[in-house]
Order: structure tokens, then sequence, then C-alpha cells
């Protein structure tokens, strides 16, 4: 915020905000703050999510990214993006160690993306804050966002199917029932430490033959042979019998160094046979999708997501948060979609390159569009010319 305090100050920079985003007057970074604190986000800025996303529904590029039996696979997951013991705002969740009586202030979203295996892209939906929520003095937490987050799915996307996917702290009962009350199918991680029932009801009936065991081999990889055991109509836990969910566990073997190179176990409401089992093992490993390229995409690439740019009093975290994540799935769209900024990202070389780059011809030249100045990365400022080249070198 600071770097960017300094440069609205540049001539050629506001007359390129003014041109592109239509910004005639460019605040300070603490008017920015005092600004962007006082908008509630969930009005102003979760619509806006819907823009990109009825684009790539209009171009039919979403239709690519179905998974199963007409369903997009949709991960969840929880991740924190601010945590100090020194600053807080009245949102702040807290922390307080037991041993000290020391309070971490903190602050989570759980976010969700649309992913499919075969792809490298993610799309982003709006995500749903894990902050104190107003007239509230307890911390929020995960679950209670998930009943938050698919309400307001329901209402954006109501006649879209969806398969959550989640990790292995997501599978209870009441959890279930939420996605059952919207219609969500849903593939979701399951430990033994934390289902010792479900898993002695599958140990029973393997031992009793009642499982269907089988190995399927690699079509592209002769060396993997991946191996199932699936069992239907499962209870969830000794609490909730009454709940059934289906059961799959997943060995992949590698025959040249003789081992077992990863082994998972999920539940889900599609009821496996032989034929979708392969699919629905696929789905459930794809979940770490949403902490390679998404979170850690966010943090580690440019994003910046769990630096501090401010508390504010009302709104001013998540509102940049949210707008982090708005960027996001635009450069998300154009990686699905467009070929001149594949072209360009390919030429970079990584993400953070590319907005560097980007950030460098915003300062330098006069443009009138994104579009120039990737077409300017692209082909060279020879063949793509560009209306003004500022004289860095003229000091007078």
């Amino acid at each position: 915020m600071l770097k960017f305090d300094e440069r609205r100050k540049d001539e050629t920079e506001c007359q390129n905000l003014k041109n592109i985003y239509g910004i005639e007057n460019v605040p300070s970074d603490s008017r920015m703050r005092e600004i962007c604190d006082e908008i509630d986000p969930k009005k102003y800025i979760a619509p806006l999510f819907k823009v990109p996303f009825r684009q790539l529904q209009r171009g039919k590029e979403l239709e690519s990214m179905v998974f199963y039996k007409g369903c997009y696979l949709l991960n969840l997951d929880g991740t924190g993006i601010f945590s100090s013991k020194k600053v807080s705002a009245p949102y702040c969740m807290e922390k307080v160690n037991k041993k000290t009586g020391e309070i971490t202030y903190y602050l989570q979203m759980l976010g969700a993306a649309i992913v499919h295996p075969d792809f490298k892209e993610v799309i982003p939906l709006c995500p749903e804050m894990i902050i104190k929520q107003d007239g509230t003095t307890k911390n929020d937490c995960e679950r209670n966002a998930a009943k938050r987050f698919f309400e307001q799915l329901r209402k954006d996307h109501p006649h879209l199917s969806f398969i959550i996917n989640e990790d292995a702290l997501s599978p209870n009962a009441p959890h279930i029932r939420d996605m059952k009350k919207y219609n969500l199918h849903y593939i979701l991680g399951v430990k033994p430490g934390d289902h010792k029932f479900l898993f002695n009801f599958v140990k029973d009936a393997a031992y009793d033959g009642r499982t269907i065991e089988f190995t399927i081999e690699d079509k592209k990889n002769s060396d993997i042979t991946h191996r199932f055991r699936i069992l239907n109509e499962v209870p969830l836990n000794k609490s909730n019998q009454e709940m059934q969910v289906n059961f799959i566990e997943y060995w992949g073997y590698s025959k040249k160094r003789d081992k077992v190179t990863y082994h998972n176990t999920w539940i889900t409401d599609f009821t496996l046979t032989k034929e979708n089992a392969y699919i629905i093992m696929r789905g459930g490993r794809a979940r770490w999708k949403i902490e390679n390229e998404t979170f850690n995409t966010l943090k580690n690439q440019g994003y910046n997501l769990k630096h501090n740019y401010g508390l504010g009093e009302k709104y001013l975290a998540p509102v940049f948060t949210m707008l982090m994540m708005l960027a996001f799935l635009v450069d998300q769209t154009q990686q699905l979609c467009c070929p001149l900024f594949q072209s360009v990202w390919k030429k970079t070389g990584s993400k953070s390159s590319l907005w560097e780059k980007i950030r460098s011809y915003f300062k330098c030249f006069i443009v009138k569009s994104m579009e120039a100045i990737l077409r300017a990365l692209l082909y060279g400022i020879q063949t793509q010319p560009l209306e003004q080249l500022i004289d860095v070198h003229n000091t007078s």
C-alpha cells in the first residue's frame, strides 16, 4: 500500500488508471483504507464474482470442467489470512494461550474453487469470511461459515450441480445434512482416528466378504496398479447410524518399487461401483488443488494473501481479501480462456514475473487497455507499439 501511495503521484500511472479503469482521482493509501473500511463486502463485492462466472458459462468454457454426472467438483477449505499478538480489529477472532494468557488475534476465510483433475486452472467462487459476526462476541468457525456459504451458493447458482470435496475434518452429521439440504453431492476424506466406528464396520464387512475389492491397471502408466475396496450403505458413526454413506479405500501400487505409493479413504453419497470407483478416487485426490493451485498461488505468487494491508474497524481486511480473490478469478479466467494471456505467461515463466513486467509497462507507457500491455509483452514494442514511451533517462 505504501508503494502504491508513492506510485499514485506518477503522472503516467495516474493517466493509465484513468484510461483503463476510469479512476479520475487516486486516493492516498490512508484514504483508501478509510473508504474500504466502510464497504460491506457481502453487499458490494460478493455479487461481482458472478460477472466473470456468467461469461465463462456463456462462452461454454465452464462446461469443459464438468467432472462427473453433470456436476462440478467444488473444493472447500479454510485458510488463515491474518495473525498477530499485537494488533487487532473488533471482528478479529481470539485465541488465548492457556499457560501464559497471551492473546493471538486472527482471521480466516473459507475458500471455494471449482477444480478438475485434468486442469491446472481453478475457478474460485466468492469466499466466506471466518470472522466474528455482527452482534456477537464469540469466535466464528469453519462449520458455521460453510452453512452461510451453502446458502449463498444456492442463491447465486440455483441450477448448477456440485460435488463438495473436502478434507477429513469435514465428515460430520450436521455438515452432511447441510449439504443434503442444499442438494449438494460430496466426496469427503475420512481417517481411522476420527471415524473408528465407520472403519470397524468396514473391517468387519471385509472379514465377512461383504466389501467389493478389485484392481485396475493404469492405462497411461504400466507401472501403476490401482487397488480399491468399496462398500455402500455404511453408518457414519455410532451416534448417527441412520446416516448412511458409501465408503471407498484406495491404494496406488508401484510394480517397479514393489510398494504402495499412495493410500487414502473417502466417503461419498454416490453409490459406488467398479465402474465409477476410479473417477470418485480422482475427485478425492484433487482436493489438494485448493491448497496448491489456490492458497499457495495466492500466498506465494505475487498476490500476498497473508500480508496485513490494514484491519480498520469494520470491513477493511475482508474487503482486501475479497478483492484479491476477485482479481484471482479474473486471472484464472484469462489463464483458462485467453490465448494471449497464456502465451505471455509462458514467455515470462512465472506469475510473479508476469505481474512485475505488467507493472513496469504500466509505469513507463501510456496505455489504453490491458490487452495492449499483453501484446507488447508478447510481440515487443517494435511490433506492438504503445502510445507513448516515457524517457526515464531524461532528468531535465
